[in-house]
């Protein structure tokens, strides 16, 4: 049955974000930017202790575990934390909470897709600053008016770091809009933008537990900013649901929070893996920005990157590939363990 145009017209209709794919067979899975090692054992721990009885209740609603160790680990009040269900979530409430001028939010054209996203489904203007031929946010695009700015550094899919002294150029700019810094993939970069947030009163900063901390398929994110914007964010999360977040999140979010050892050491294994992957492909032919993330976006002059692309997925390897405007040529690799990537660059040598 087709439903009538009548009945459509007022149903709210977007065009979803796209996430990589998740085959179900066994693959050398590098699309998805998943952290290859396993959490920390304190997680596996947490999980066995955790009392199956407390589940018949409601979870703490101001995630108290959760906060107070991100809290403790960061430096900051705990009513400076903000937790949700993956940083989408967090996001995405963001989104609702913070762009609700008529002007234009700002964020750039090659980036993180689930923004316009967001934006359409909430009715938010935007617009996107185009990146240079670099692929480089241009900071004097963000001096404008605007109702708001986001990115994420490093930015993807590209990969690129912005140092901090560029982050507080914008903020600068730009003190009676809303900045938010995305961070997904600040541990394999550089310095993060919480060091400014005793400075700019309108600044967002927003990680998550689902790349350097090997926890994807838990859905954790958090943002941290002064308290008034957090208790902004916090009373629409309440207008929504008390209890986004599960009690098993809480409770191995917090024992991964107390693991610093193990967190560093996988960083550092991951980010050694980055240094030998980029001479491989730089041997094979590839050219691409200079890496900061757990992940390369690469292309290669002489090959196509659908026809690549393809040829990688039917032998069970997977990256990520958009056929969109200026970037259709360049494909996503994930820094996976040493023996995925021999895998990959053995496929590639034999096809180069």
């Amino acid at each position: 049955m087709t439903v009538r145009n009548e009945l459509l017209k007022n149903i709210r209709q977007v065009e979803p974000y796209v996430p990589g794919e998740q085959p179900q067979h066994r693959v050398v899975k590098l699309n998805t930017n998943e952290n290859p090692y396993p959490p920390s054992p304190r997680v596996a721990e947490a999980l066995r202790n955790l009392d199956a009885d407390t589940l018949r209740l409601y979870p703490d609603p101001e995630a108290s575990a959760l906060t107070e160790a991100l809290a403790g680990y960061y430096g900051v009040d705990k009513n400076q934390v903000f937790v949700g269900v993956g940083s989408d979530d967090v996001l995405s409430l963001c989104f609702l909470t913070f762009f609700n001028s008529e002007k234009p939010v700002l964020f750039p054209d090659i980036t993180y897709s689930f923004y316009k996203v967001w934006a359409q489904l909430y009715r938010i203007p935007y617009e996107c600053p185009k990146l240079n031929d670099e692929f480089r946010i241009v900071r004097e695009d963000y001096y404008r008016e605007n109702g708001g700015i986001i990115f994420p550094n490093p930015n993807a899919p590209t990969a690129i770091y912005e140092e901090l002294d560029f982050i507080e150029d914008i903020l600068a700019h730009n003190r009676d809009s809303v900045v938010i810094v995305d961070e997904a993939y600040i541990d394999f970069a550089g310095k993060s933008a919480l060091e400014l947030i005793g400075k700019y009163d309108n600044l967002i900063v927003v990680q998550t537990f689902s790349k350097s901390r090997s926890m994807a398929g838990m859905r954790i994110g958090y943002a941290i900013s002064n308290p008034d914007l957090i208790r902004c964010l916090n009373n629409v999360k309440y207008s929504f649901n008390s209890y986004t977040m599960n009690q098993p999140d809480l409770v191995c979010g917090a024992a991964a929070v107390q693991d610093e050892e193990y967190f560093r050491e996988k960083i550092r294994m991951i980010v050694a893996t980055r240094k030998w992957a980029e001479e491989q492909l730089k041997e094979l032919g590839f050219v691409f920005p200079e890496p900061k993330a757990n992940f390369i976006f690469a292309k290669h002059p002489d090959y196509d990157a659908e026809k690549l692309f393809q040829d990688l997925k039917a032998n069970n390897i997977y990256v990520r590939h958009w056929n969109s405007e200026r970037i259709r040529d360049y494909l996503r690799i994930t820094i996976g363990t040493e023996e995925e990537m021999k895998v990959l660059f053995d496929f590639l040598k034999s096809v180069l």
